[in-house]
């Protein structure tokens, strides 16, 4: 019997306001557009000054786009920065690596497996799909991109949490619930931890988020990440 997915609990009041903003004035979905290269190196979101330059914890990726990345604030500002910090605070020997690339969809995420790959990663924590559903893309082509992203990435070894995102409701009840609906599939067909929503307690509040309302600022992240850090401690810890 296949075990029930595991979810982050939270209240999401708020968040379909919210996702209403995202759009509101933009038009159509934007058509994709080429991106440079991801870079040769990536960004340890450690704590300044807390772990040597060859670092002999394991690795927990983190995995994603723009709100991975930390768009808009300094490395050590992005989630996955302060997750570190938790991670330290709270004695979990994981050492975080920011693999987040702004403007990434699924698919063009998949090319950069094999580069997360080389942390030799113990987790990751995938939240990407935002910006396939920003664009209006097929969503069976994301759902495979997904599905294609965990089984690499747990026949490199490495365990996956996944971290759902959430859509404008201009774009319709029925797309919107399609795209939101891939998420706990996913998780459930691999019996993957789910967060439903990377930014809850964090989207739709003033002082957590930058001017276009949309990534958050330093002290959202910081939200972000002490709620990946509870979900990810009851994990790793046997509580969930």
């Amino acid at each position: 019997m296949r075990k029930p997915v595991r979810t982050l609990l939270g209240n999401a009041v708020g968040v379909t306001v919210w996702v209403g903003l995202l759009l509101a004035g933009c038009g159509p979905p934007a058509p994709e557009v080429a991106q440079e290269a991801p870079p040769e190196s990536v960004v340890v979101a450690r704590a300044e000054g807390d772990a040597p330059e060859h670092d002999p914890r394991p690795a927990l990726v983190a995995f994603g786009d723009s709100l991975t990345a930390g768009k808009g604030v300094s490395p050590a500002e992005s989630y996955p920065g302060f997750l570190q910090a938790e991670f330290d605070r709270r004695g979990l020997e994981f050492q975080v690596v920011n693999e987040g690339i702004s403007g990434d969809t699924t698919a063009r995420a998949l090319s950069r497996i094999e580069g997360a790959l080389r942390h030799r990663p113990e987790w990751v924590i995938l939240a990407i799909g935002a910006n396939d559903g920003l664009r209006g893309l097929p969503l069976n082509a994301m759902e495979a991109n997904l599905e294609r992203m965990v089984r690499r990435f747990t026949d490199g070894g490495a365990q996956v949490v996944l971290a759902g995102m959430m859509l404008p409701r201009n774009y319709g009840p029925e797309y919107v619930g399609d795209f939101e609906a891939v998420y706990p599939r996913v998780a459930e067909k691999f019996d993957l931890p789910l967060i439903p929503f990377l930014l809850e307690n964090v989207a739709m509040v003033r002082e957590l988020n930058q001017f276009d309302g949309i990534h958050p600022n330093a002290k959202g992240n910081e939200v972000v990440a002490r709620q990946v850090a509870d979900f990810f401690e009851g994990i790793v810890r046997g509580e969930r």
